[in-house]
């Protein structure tokens, strides 16, 4: 075990995370994000070893997310330290399942079929930097959407969902490779065999998304789910929202008020659920060595070249960048 390991300094970040939903107090999913704001996100963000990220917006109405998409992409041409960071985006909702449980913090109201004229109209505000999709592939239509979206290069992660075998099967063949924060977006209670976190976990072809915060996923089922699956079909996220790097408080995730207390847990008011992580990658890697016994390099490796190579992306040296 690694839990007295230590990290060499991080002059030059390194790591990329492919769900992160804020940080250093700032919500990305607030109406508007100044380019003060964001700055101050992307500095605490290095801070913490990140060298890109896919900013990720969590489930809302279209034209709402249409909105979000193109003030980053404004703040991407005024700011080369936000273009340098946001290297791509994630769209996590609203193409999710609105059942009680597996919904997670998501609002249910939302929630509908994909469409790809929906995704069509992302990605025109985004820039064509859409590059990771979750989706619930329960819903009508969507092994025919997964196929549309990956033929133009977007890869699909299936998350917040309780699809039967035989739609997770429709949906692998239309090309979905990832599966989102496995483990969690569930309920509670669940079938102790035929559940879907069984059933995505022991599917070869999907590669598992996790967050080693030791709360979404307690260290032992993190091995587990690890153990679990092949060489090179694991990944790490932080999941985190905009208590990340920013202490314990009250924060936002869209219209959510979120308590983070000083356990770090982020939770929705009065004791609820889980809402998001305040993990920052470099505790991230730390606790990747220690709970799963890697040397430091490996849980790096998790955090940086395996992660750009699996979503086929290069990141900014912000050594050579001022």
């Amino acid at each position: 075990m690694n839990m007295n390991a230590s990290l060499p300094p991080v002059p030059n970040p390194r790591w990329f995370d492919f769900q992160v939903n804020g940080f250093g107090g700032v919500d990305f999913q607030a109406a508007t994000v100044s380019r003060a704001e964001m700055e101050h996100a992307v500095a605490v963000m290095r801070g913490h070893g990140l060298a890109g990220i896919f900013l990720t917006l969590i489930t809302d109405e279209i034209d709402a997310h249409c909105r979000r998409l193109e003030n980053f992409e404004y703040l991407r041409t005024v700011s080369p330290e936000i273009a340098r960071m946001i290297v791509g985006y994630h769209i996590e909702g609203p193409w999710l399942s609105p059942e009680p449980g597996y919904r997670g913090a998501h609002p249910p109201g939302p929630m509908h079929a994909p469409a790809l004229s929906e995704f069509t109209r992302l990605q025109a505000a985004a820039g064509g930097r859409i590059r990771l999709i979750t989706i619930a592939p329960e819903w009508p239509g969507s092994a025919e959407c997964i196929a549309g979206i990956t033929s133009e290069g977007v890869h699909i992660s299936l998350g917040h969902t309780n699809a039967s075998s035989a739609q997770i099967d429709a949906a692998i063949r239309a090309g979905a490779k990832f599966v989102t924060h496995l483990g969690n977006g569930t309920p509670l209670e669940m079938h102790r065999h035929d559940n879907v976190v069984q059933r995505l976990l022991a599917r070869d072809e999907l590669t598992a998304c996790l967050i080693p915060d030791g709360v979404h996923l307690p260290p032992f089922v993190l091995k587990n789910f690890f153990r679990a699956k092949p060489a090179g079909k694991v990944l790490f996220t932080t999941d985190a929202m905009s208590g990340a790097g920013a202490g314990p408080g009250r924060y936002q995730i869209g219209r959510f008020e979120i308590d983070v207390g000083a356990d770090g847990i982020a939770r929705q008011p009065g004791g609820g659920g889980f809402a998001g992580s305040t993990l920052t990658p470099d505790e991230g890697v730390r606790r990747c060595a220690d709970y799963l016994g890697l040397p430091l390099s490996t849980a790096e490796h998790f955090w940086s070249d395996a992660a750009t190579a699996a979503f086929g992306i290069t990141l900014p040296n912000w050594n050579v960048i001022s």
